[in-house]
């Protein structure tokens, strides 16, 4: 059934999906309504691009439909007769057109699914009834799927096209087809505003909700509508309906919607002094640590196994490539302090898990005390506040079974830097035996925090993988600082 505009005084006009039944009915409906002198205007809406070749049925009517119901109340509202609200919006529907993908059919009560997909595929074109669609594609990334429904959906090959091109205004609308989190909506939202806007399209509006869903099939639905400015308007225009999104009157295209880059740290006085001796220095230093970690991914991961999800390996790895990245693309900078905050960063936002979050913060806290000093007790002080913001936010303590032990026993040891006249390796060298000394000890220990706090005693008898991965990086900058005589 297709929903109905009435006004009493005025005539009714009915907004029809472009399908059999409902034209049949509604059609039905007007010529019965005539027959009784009561003026009755029908539009029969199809917004559906699936279709290249076009069908003798035409096009379906889908989520594009809601549109034109906002259009029509808008005019309505404003005053507007009936033959002309017909005529204007039959115009509208002209100029939009809408695009599914599902991850299955949805269930109708008493009947069994209309198509089946294996694990692998997504259903493409498909219709607000469960029927199947024009097209099934292999599983790919959101971008992927949007790229691929937006291209057919302005490909001037295809009949159904919506003839959207560089400089053109649209509405954008994303719709729920029952199934999908908020979430899930805001990441297909998102790509299809990059994907536009690299095209040069201007999006005037994007409306991102459930305006038109089939039962719970898990799956979207994109609509594009061209818009100018008296037509954005009535889309605008106040209304009370529930379910309509309230959303800002403005333009999506021109809006700021990424993060400030965070200001660099200003140089240590004497952090430049060896610039690019001290860069050389750190790429080894780096390259020594990421090589650590790719080669102790199996090992990570089998110690990991037994207290968490056995991804700890896989983890560091992920950060060891992501810092490998990065030193392809240019140098590290020369300031300690800078240093520490990209590569605070750079895990924060390639690490993922909580080792990514843990590291960010140990690495962003120890760059403060860095930024006015570099000297060996500089150093200690930073080892200080990374091992502080840890505790204070990760809530673990030394003896918890966690990567913490080992970073305590080396920030206990590296106290000795603060005495005067103190040694750069034979205190590092104490300190990495003490941390890996302590990696070893958690084997012994019961978890106070993380995961494997949640974990029987009696079945943690390898090392925290956590520990051990903190112990082997500073054995990894040791070695590298030994070879150098440093």
């Amino acid at each position: 059934m297709g929903p109905l505009l009435a006004a009493p005084a005025v005539g009714t006009l009915l907004i029809v999906k472009n399908y059999t039944g409902d034209r049949l009915n509604f059609g039905l409906a007007r010529e019965q309504a005539r027959a009784e002198g009561i003026p009755v205007e029908m539009v029969v809406v199809g917004d559906d691009s699936a279709f290249t070749v076009l069908k003798k049925a035409g096009r379906r009517g889908l989520c594009g439909t809601v549109l034109i119901h906002k259009v029509a109340g808008a005019l309505a509202e404003a005053g507007v007769g009936l033959e002309e609200i017909a005529n204007r919006v039959s115009v509208v529907a002209k100029a939009m057109g809408t695009l599914g993908v599902s991850l299955s059919s949805c269930s109708v009560p008493g009947s069994r699914p209309t198509f089946e997909l294996s694990a692998d595929e997504v259903e493409l074109g498909l219709g607000i009834h469960g029927e199947a669609g024009v097209l099934r594609i292999k599983m790919a990334t959101a971008d992927e799927i949007v790229a691929h429904m937006l291209n057919h959906m302005t490909d001037s090959s295809n009949v159904s096209h919506v003839p959207v091109q560089s400089g053109s205004s649209v509405v954008l609308m994303v719709n729920n087809l029952g199934g999908l989190s908020y979430l899930e909506l805001g990441i297909i939202a998102d790509a299809a505003v990059h994907f536009l806007e690299g095209r040069g399209v201007k999006i005037a509006r994007a409306l991102v909700g459930t305006f038109m869903s089939a039962l719970e099939m898990p799956g979207v639905s994109l609509t594009l509508l061209l818009v100018d400015e008296p037509l954005l308007k009535l889309i605008d225009a106040e209304t009370t309906a529930a379910a309509w999104p309230n959303v800002a009157k403005v333009s999506v295209t021109g809006r700021k919607r990424s993060r400030a880059a965070p200001a660099e740290p200003p140089e240590a006085p004497d952090a430049t002094a060896a610039g690019g001796a001290t860069s050389k220095q750190m790429v080894r230093v780096l390259e020594r640590v990421c090589t650590t970690l790719l080669g102790l991914e199996d090992q990570l991961n089998a110690l990991d196994r037994a207290a968490g999800d056995g991804d700890c390996g896989t983890t560091h790895s992920r950060a060891a490539r992501a810092i490998q990245g990065w030193l392809k693309e240019s140098p590290p900078p020369a300031s300690p302090a800078q240093l520490l905050s990209k590569l605070s960063l750079l895990l924060l936002e390639k690490m993922g898990g909580s080792s990514g979050a843990l590291y960010g913060l140990f690495l962003t806290a120890a760059a403060q005390p860095l930024k006015a000093k570099t000297d060996l007790a500089a150093w200690s002080a930073a080892m200080d506040a990374g091992l502080e913001a840890m505790q204070k936010y990760g809530k673990a303590a030394p003896g918890d079974r966690t990567m913490l032990d080992s970073l305590w026993a080396a920030g206990q040891e590296l106290q000795a830097w603060k005495s005067p006249g103190a040694n750069l390796l034979p205190v590092l060298t104490k300190a990495v035996k003490n941390a890996e000394a302590a990696a070893e000890a958690t084997k012994n220990m019961e978890a106070g925090a993380g995961r494997a706090s949640y974990i029987s005693s009696a079945r943690l008898d390898q090392p925290d993988p956590g520990a051990v991965a903190a112990a082997a990086i500073l054995r990894a900058i040791l070695e590298v600082l030994q070879s150098q005589g440093a």
